[in-house]
């Protein structure tokens, strides 16, 4: 079974630019504040996931 590290890795930037644009959209509205720090905390552990496949396919 294949993947693209790299491909997986470029969405989730993707991601946390979009949760930055939603910010920026509704920063002030209180839940969709703490659902932005969930989803910030999502992407970090993907982030942190990923980089873990790295090591393991070095």
């Amino acid at each position: 079974m294949g993947f693209d590290i790299e491909a997986i890795d470029k969405k989730i930037k993707e991601m946390k630019k979009l949760a930055d644009e939603l910010e920026e959209l509704g920063g002030e509205i209180e839940a969709v504040k703490r659902n932005l720090v969930r989803l910030r905390a999502t992407l970090k552990m993907l982030e942190l996931n990923i980089s873990d496949v790295r090591l393991v396919d070095q």
